[in-house]
């Protein structure tokens, strides 16, 4: 592999203009094609085959109007006083106009709701004051029945005037039997009225109206169109002294990815980049590449948008991705190319090195971040999936344009990519590299090393224990948002479980009975057991279809983020109503069900993702415990990284330095997706580092002193890198996008802990302690592999342009 990049950055550096034309046409594909088929971005996250998508699945088929997504607009006086009469009628006029609404199947007028709710209050009041009546005058019948029965058989009737009473009689207890049932149906549906009790659509203030918008398509499947719609239409026309908010359900769109402060994060690469480089046009080309990377995988990715439903945060993990893996595999090449020039190499020469040297580097630190990402398909969630296909092909792409681009743009630079200073060192004579003679570690310090870097690990790793897994809800939005207004407003008016409703479903298999005190009776049962578990608010009938399928509205009492919701949804799945158990939908139902799955397949993942780049660096190390020495240290900063987001994000420590303004839960997914990228990384600058260890010891140098010599040559490089790279995600914890912010966060922590704490500190200390036996492979092991020749000795060996 090396001599053929050898001769590719040869090619590329003589045919400058033929390759940055080749990647101006595909910029130019890509962009075409993001223009003609970009279908738009989804908010939302599910799993297929979960118990809640379950229920959605049993709604699409017998309810199907309450299938669909449902939002929340919400209306609320400015000056704290009840909705006049004239606001009031405004609000009610923009729910009975619906011409605009695009994907909209139903819109309830709150104040028509509590209307019909005091109406059906009263109605059920008037007919238990009938119905006493009734049985009143029952009462009265049977007696004067019974009075005439007393009075004939005591005079000795005959049968036939006995007969006619008892046919009175029939009919009377026909009457008393008709008037039962309807009792029977009025305490049930005076039961059901007491549970629903807690549902209000109109605050008891008269301050806070909610309008329910249901949508006819699926929550995965809803357009931007359709809930911009719903934004026009309610914000179309002021009304006086009333504010509107929408909840998370119609208003949360596709998040900003580039802003300013992800601008400061590029800005302080390019500072980072002018530092390890000396020069300004130096520092350029790999900023040029990888923003050239970022927008042919980007806009290539975001193609298939229109064919494929793809989550907001996928083109975002590209992004990060394609800038920071972009940015550093340029890095090593360049910064190579720029050590041979000032060594006296010839300039094409010294391209096609740097490429067949460090850019068959490269391609191994990529391949290990690629696999990596496409190892999340192994967890058969297919957002996780598309997410790391999404990004293993930003990574690809950064990889390619390492190796292609990067060697054309130093070839059309010359000798001038060195700056000035760099070119009269050289017109001096030569610079030798590294000169400086190094010793090994001493062994007290690799001890104290290996115990404090091990203890600080550990100890960022305690927070990890308490981590909660979740889903982003109008809570966590920003503070001056609508959404996060919408829950806040909510949350005041009707408690904290208003903004978390769950949706049960219990299925009778059998049609409704014929009798109707039977069917409110089941009804009230069931409402009766849902209600009288812990944490339940109130409870309400919604629906049944007519294969036996009855669908309730359940209010928590807690959010749909609080632990108390989440052992409601497990205790209604837990417990039955009859032979029957409830089905739960709903924000917390999904929290569960996408955190209960992702812990199912993360021990697969890890497997499957370990295992595989274990034997990646087996091949390029030709040694065992140099990946067992890589994984171990890994795992620390991985357990590390945990607790930093749960002290950030879940405890709130530090949380205002970041802007962060509510405390939360961390996302269900992203532990999935931070084992993957990390380990990635991680193995970047493993590579990166001992390849130069390796190097040194089979050059000769003892094993000790190897790495203390591999140390020197790379850790420069690998500062500059890790730098970078937590410069560009860093960037990203500032953004808008809670889901952006908790990824950018950890993926910042991660690269500083494994590359400054892991990298830099424990593993060389390690390696010294292990000694010679850190390149201990078995000897059939080592006749088997092929020798991939990582470091490119082989090929300095054969072209001496750069001595």
């Amino acid at each position: 592999m090396a001599e053929l990049l050898y001769r590719l950055g040869r090619f590329a550096a003589r045919r400058a203009g033929w390759v940055i034309a080749a990647w101006a046409l595909i910029i130019a594909l890509a962009a075409g094609s993001f223009v003609a088929f970009f279908g738009g971005l989804s908010n939302s996250f599910d799993i297929p085959g979960t118990a809640s998508s379950e229920v959605i699945d049993d709604l699409q088929e017998q309810l199907p109007e309450y299938s669909g997504a449902a939002g929340m607009v919400v209306f609320h006086t400015e000056d704290g006083e009840p909705f006049t009469a004239e606001q009031q009628q405004q609000i009610s006029d923009l729910v009975a106009d619906q011409g605009d609404l695009v994907d909209v199947a139903d819109v309830v007028d709150p104040f028509d709701a509590e209307a019909q709710r005091a109406e059906q209050r009263a109605q059920l009041d008037d007919g238990q004051t009938q119905l006493d009546a009734g049985f009143a005058q029952l009462d009265a019948g049977q007696q004067q029945l019974d009075a005439a029965r007393e009075q004939l058989e005591a005079f000795g009737a005959p049968a036939e005037q006995l007969a006619a009473l008892d046919t009175q009689q029939q009919q009377l207890d026909a009457q008393r039997l008709e008037a039962e049932a309807q009792q029977r149906t009025l305490d049930n549906g005076l039961q059901l009225v007491r549970l629903a009790d807690g549902i209000r659509v109109v605050s008891e203030d008269g301050t806070t109206a909610v309008v329910n918008v249901a949508f006819t398509e699926p929550r995965l499947e809803l357009s931007d169109e359709a809930k911009q719609s719903v934004v026009d239409h309610y914000t179309a026309e002021k009304i006086d002294g009333v504010e509107v908010a929408f909840s998370t359900e119609i208003a949360q769109g596709v998040p900003q990815v580039v802003g300013v402060s992800e601008a400061i994060g590029v800005v302080i690469a390019a500072i980072v980049l002018i530092v390890m480089l000396g020069s300004l046009l130096a520092a350029s080309f790999p900023i040029i590449t990888a923003l050239t990377g970022v927008a042919v995988g980007v806009l290539a990715s975001l193609s298939l948008s229109g064919v494929i439903t793809m989550a907001s945060v996928t083109p975002v993990l590209g992004i990060m991705l394609g800038l920071a893996v972009g940015i550093d595999y340029a890095l090593f090449i360049v910064n190579r190319h720029r050590r041979q020039l000032l060594e006296g190499a010839d300039v094409h020469e010294s391209i096609g090195l740097a490429n067949g040297t460090a850019g068959t580097a490269v391609v191994f630190a990529g391949t290990t971040v690629i696999v990596a990402l496409l190892a999340l398909f192994v967890t058969g969630i297919p957002f996780l999936g598309l997410m790391g296909a999404v990004g293993a092909f930003c990574v690809a792409v950064a990889v390619l344009i390492a190796i292609t681009l990067t060697p054309a743009l130093l070839g059309l630079a010359g000798t001038r990519m060195l700056g000035r200073r760099g070119r009269r060192q050289l017109a001096a004579g030569p610079v030798a590299h590294d000169a400086v003679a190094v010793k090994p570690m001493s062994w007290l310090r690799s001890i104290l090393t290996i115990v404090l870097a091990v203890a600080a690990l550990l100890a960022c790793a305690i927070p990890a224990a308490s981590m909660r897994l979740g889903l982003p809800d109008g809570g966590s939005e920003p503070h001056d948002s609508t959404t996060y207004r919408a829950f806040e407003l909510i949350d005041d008016a009707f408690g904290q479980g208003a903004n978390s409703p769950l949706l049960v479903t219990v299925d009778t298999m059998a049609p409704p009975a014929e009798e109707e005190w039977q069917n409110t009776s089941y009804l009230a049962q069931a409402a009766t057991t849902i209600a009288d578990l812990d944490g339940v608010a109130a409870v309400a009938p919604i629906a049944q279809s007519e294969l036996g399928l009855w669908a309730f509205q359940v209010i928590p009492e807690t959010g749909p983020n609080s632990e108390a919701t989440e052992q409601l949804v497990r205790e209604l799945r837990e417990n039955r109503h009859n032979t029957e158990y409830f089905g739960v939908a709903g924000q917390a139902a999904i929290n569960i069900d996408i955190s209960e799955n992702l812990a199912e397949v993360l021990p697969l993942y890890l497997l499957v993702v370990v295992g595989l780049s274990v034997l990646i660096m087996i091949l390029v190390f030709r040694s065992l415990l140099v990946p067992i020495i890589a994984t171990g240290g890994f795992i620390l900063s991985l357990l590390a990284t945990f607790g930093g987001l749960v002290a950030v994000f879940q405890w709130g420590w530090g949380a205002s330095i970041f802007g962060i303004t509510t405390t939360m839960p961390i996302l269900s997914f992203l532990p999935v997706i931070l084992v993957g990228i990390l380990f990635g990384l991680a193995m970047d600058y493993q590579l990166f580092l001992a390849s130069g260890m390796r190097e040194a010891h089979v050059h000769g140098a003892p094993a000790r002193l190897a790495v203390a010599q591999g140390f020197r040559a790379g850790r420069s490089v690998v500062i500059a890198a890790g730098l970078i790279m937590v410069a560009v995600f860093g960037g990203f914890v500032f953004s808008e996008s809670v889901i952006i912010r908790q990824l950018g966060f950890g993926l910042a922590v991660g690269v500083l802990l494994d590359a400054f704490v892991v990298r830099l500190l424990l593993m060389p200390a390690i390696m010294h302690v292990l000694g010679r036996s850190a390149w201990w492979i078995p000897l059939w092991l080592d006749r088997i592999l092929p020798n991939v020749d990582v470091e490119g000795a082989a090929l300095e060996r054969r072209h001496h342009g750069a001595a």
